[in-house]
């Protein structure tokens, strides 16, 4: 399906956690699912996943990843694919938006073989937790939810991509008055090497304006290359 120049699929974080998540764990928008298939990333290993993905990106895929049996039991996330491991790197971190904690975020990088012995690769995932909406004391750290996450999957190619080029400072217009909004900080400071973090714009316009989306015109979305 043909789409207009320049028309991607570039979620930020916020929308990512604040839209697609929370719509796919209360079961509201099922049409979701085929914009972000529901997939085991850990069934695959990382070059074999934009084959399943619904986008047709040469940069980011993204998957609602289903909770592991083990893990329902208290066990820990079996992260070993048929030729390979997944390996967190750095601390699991919360991502805000206007103050607020709206999820939890895991990085990951992809090893060729088998612990603790593997090689290396470029290929990097971030894993998002959707908060659960229960009552907790402000004192205490967020309750994740676990029945699904959602993965972005990429290859690290050591530069700042597009899809990472986002303001993160205030803009005033020149013709006018108008400020536009301020991004939120995401895990503390905001970052654009190698995807591993995003500054999200904190309008609520942007979310309102996805239950708008034309989701039948999405379908195979990304055809365009960058130029």
């Amino acid at each position: 399906m043909n789409r207009p120049p320049g028309y991607r699929f570039y979620p930020t974080e916020e929308e990512l956690l604040c839209f697609y998540l929370p719509n796919k764990l209360a079961n509201t928008r099922e049409e979701i699912s085929r914009v972000i298939p529901v997939t085991d990333v850990y069934g695959f290993d990382p070059w074999q996943l934009p084959a399943v993905s619904a986008s047709e990106s040469t940069e980011q895929w993204f998957f609602f990843c289903p909770l592991q049996e083990r893990e329902a039991h208290g066990g820990r996330t079996a992260r070993m694919t048929p030729s390979g491991y997944w390996k967190a790197t750095g601390s699991p971190s919360f991502v805000y938006s206007n103050n607020r904690v709206i999820g939890g975020k895991k990085t990951m990088v992809f090893y060729q073989g088998r612990a603790p012995v593997g090689t290396k690769t470029k290929w990097k995932m971030n894993e998002y937790r959707a908060v659960a909406e229960d009552a907790q004391p402000a004192e205490t750290a967020p309750m994740l939810r676990n029945e699904f996450s959602l993965c972005r999957v990429y290859i690290n190619m050591g530069i700042v991509r597009s899809y990472d080029r986002r303001p993160t400072v205030p803009m005033m217009s020149q013709s006018s008055d108008m400020v536009l909004p301020t991004p939120s900080v995401i895990d503390g400071t905001p970052s654009t090497k190698d995807g591993d973090s995003q500054s999200s714009t904190s309008g609520g316009d942007g979310l309102n304006m996805l239950e708008d989306i034309d989701w039948e015109s999405l379908i195979g979305y990304e055809n365009i290359e960058h130029s």
